[in-house]
């Protein structure tokens, strides 16, 4: 565990560790609060309440890269300002409005979302040099599921044992706070191991935005492809064998998994790229299908997948971190929130039309090798080298399929 001990004992890596873990909490939980506001408060059905979701998913893809390459030209503290300004004013007044305008206020809220995922991955780079990237981001994946652990179960109790409306409010309070510590806190964004621009110019997106960048970023969309779709269909395994109110221990264990998973792969020297571990991770979902029975069985289908998904996302943060200069550090981060996010919003509908005509089954099948297709068709891309601009410094690196 040498690995972890270095990362850990660097200056400001555990405060951030401690930081993002406590700020992603009400984040994780907003989907859920939100649904079940507008299902048993506002008296509309999964559908609708659905729509909600997909707007501010859209917002969220839009204005994430936005957010970074503010952080990029202004500093993180103004990016905070506005963002939880924005974004808290809206979740604080949620609770109010009726359903229409919910569903535009939950677009323009998720353009102003604060974006404590992007910020965790973009400081922890900044706080650790390279070799030491692949284990700081491992952290920060088992961060995040242990966020999911927490978030969306407490969501789900303030909602039915209070009301939604106190869960809408909480989550808007504490939206405030993880904004607050941020601006207090300000953690870095640029490391003194980082390159600066010549003549402090921005590097064109030209220059670092090609193949291997569009296939990492690309990677990570089919990565949350697959683990949306394979939670939908979960969810209707359960259900078919009545047993849904078991939802939250199954997740749980999802969860423990990937964070297993992240701990081996961030102590190990040599790992798998990301494009084998996406392929791994969308194979060990399709035999999950053939298991049947009570939630426990289902429990220890879904560790073998599962234990990719932290590696898997940690080995395409750590690739981003790598292809793109300090200066653009925040926009490449934010376009990695922007494809993670519409992976999921193409996973859950596109296998849960699946699970609706063939079953369960049906619907492991589609997630698992929709992931491994991606995960073959990017394999061109990701070994492309483009030819640089004249004059212009070759930032790219070779995207190793096999191992990093």
């Amino acid at each position: 565990m040498g690995n972890y001990r270095r990362v850990l004992s660097r200056p400001g890596v555990r405060t951030l560790l401690l930081l993002m873990f406590a700020s992603r909490i009400p984040v994780t939980a907003t989907n859920m609060v939100l649904t079940l506001h507008v299902v048993l408060t506002l008296h509309r059905d999964y559908g609708a309440a659905g729509l909600v979701g997909a707007a501010g998913t859209i917002g969220v893809a839009l204005g994430a890269p936005l957010t970074g390459r503010l952080v990029d030209a202004f500093g993180l503290r103004k990016m905070v300002m506005i963002t939880t300004v924005a974004y808290g004013a809206y979740w604080l007044v949620a609770w109010t409005l009726t359903y229409p305008v919910l569903l535009v206020a939950s677009f323009v809220g998720g353009v102003f979302a604060l974006p404590v995922i992007s910020i965790g991955r973009q400081a922890l780079a900044a706080l650790v040099p390279t070799e030491d990237r692949k284990t700081a981001f491992s952290l920060d994946s088992i961060s995040v599921e242990m966020s999911f652990m927490v978030g969306p179960a407490v969501g789900v109790l303030i909602a039915t044992k209070v009301s939604t409306t106190a869960a809408v409010i909480s989550v808007g309070v504490l939206l405030c706070f993880a904004g607050l510590a941020l601006f207090v806190v300000n953690p870095p964004v640029r490391g003194v191991h980082d390159e600066e621009p010549p003549d402090g110019v921005r590097p064109p997106r030209r220059q670092w935005l090609r193949a291997p960048m569009l296939a990492t970023l690309a990677t990570g969309c089919g990565a949350v492809f697959v683990l949306a779709g394979t939670e939908v269909t979960m969810v209707a395994a359960l259900r078919a064998v009545g047993e849904v109110g078991w939802t939250g221990i199954v997740t749980i264990s999802m969860c423990l998994a990937s964070a297993a998973g992240g701990v081996v792969y961030g102590a190990v020297h040599r790992t798998p790229g990301p494009l084998l571990l996406l392929s791994l991770l969308g194979l060990l979902a399709v035999p999950v299908g053939l298991v049947g029975g009570q939630w426990w069985v289902l429990c220890l289908a879904l560790v073998p997948t599962n234990l990719m998904c932290a590696p898997t996302l940690a080995s395409t943060a750590d690739r981003i971190s790598r292809l793109a200069p300090a200066a653009v550090r925040g926009e490449a981060m934010g376009l990695q929130s922007s494809a993670l996010t519409l992976g999921g919003a193409l996973g859950s509908p596109v296998v849960g039309t699946v699970v609706d005509h063939w079953g369960p089954p049906g619907g492991f099948a589609a997630a698992g090798i929709g992931g491994v297709l991606i995960a073959v068709l990017l394999v061109p891309l990701a070994r492309r080298r483009d030819r640089p601009e004249p004059g212009a410094v070759d930032q790219a690196v070779p995207v190793s399929v096999t191992a990093n």
